[in-house]
Formats: structure tokens, C-alpha cells, sequence
């Protein structure tokens, strides 16, 4: 049975460019449109990686990664986070929560800022895939 890649992303087409990426590179890609989907497709599927985009409706891809590396059963599930925003200013708003309260969290496994080239991508799946 081939790896599971979730894609959470508000965008159609960002999300169809994905899952093309992923099933390219033998891959089984899943979908969800906002961080709210995405963390209930995560508890059902537990995928063996995750590509999260950061501004989304609902619960953004911000919270999104917070809940990931800060529940036991998802803490290992890799994340590559693939925004329009860059890296720092990622970082600076996961500091700006651990400061009114909520735990430390560790920095992305993989930051790819849009647009991402897909040989690009397929390189980063790959360290966490292979």
C-alpha cells in the first residue's frame, strides 16, 4: 500500500497541483479545504505526511500545525508547510501563541514558500517518504 499525503489547502487548484505532485511520485494524495477538515481527515486517516497550507478559512493552517505537534497520536506525522507567507513570519506567529500561552512548538520539518516547483516538492516528500 502506497504512502498517504494529506493536502490541506483552501485552494482547488493548489490542492489539484498537489495531489497531481503526489500521485506522481506514487503517492496516495487525500484532500481537505481548511484546517477544521484537515484535522479530522488526520485522527481518521493518519497519514504519513502532510502538506499544509497556512492561510485558510475556518481554522487556519497556523492552529492547524499546533494541534499536529502537540497531540501525542499526531506529534510524529510530518509536516511540510507550503505557503504564500514567508517562513519568519510563520515562526513569529507560532512564538506570538506560545507567548499568550500555548505550548512551544517545533519549527516545520519542511517551509516551501508558493509557488513550489513540483520536482521541488517531490524532493522534500521524499525525505520524509522514503
Amino acid at each position: 500500500m502506497s504512502k498517504k499525503v494529506l493536502i490541506v489547502d483552501d485552494d482547488p487548484d493548489v490542492r489539484i497541483f498537489n495531489a497531481t505532485v503526489v500521485e506522481e511520485n506514487g503517492y496516495t494524495p487525500i484532500e481537505a479545504a481548511n484546517g477544521e477538515d484537515g484535522l479530522k481527515v488526520l485522527k481518521k486517516e493518519m497519514p504519513d505526511l502532510v502538506l499544509l497550507d497556512v492561510l485558510m478559512p475556518k481554522q487556519s493552517g497556523i492552529r492547524l500545525y499546533r494541534e499536529l505537534k502537540t497531540d501525542k497520536t499526531l506529534l510524529g506525522i510530518p509536516v511540510i508547510i507550503l505557503s504564500g507567507i514567508a517562513k519568519r513570519t510563520f515562526l513569529r506567529s507560532q512564538k506570538a501563541l506560545t507567548e499568550f500561552g500555548d505550548k512551544p512548538v517545533p519549527e516545520p520539518e519542511s517551509y516551501l514558500e508558493k509557488p513550489v516547483e513540483p520536482e521541488d516538492l517531490a524532493k522534500e516528500m521524499k525525505k520524509y517518504l522514503e
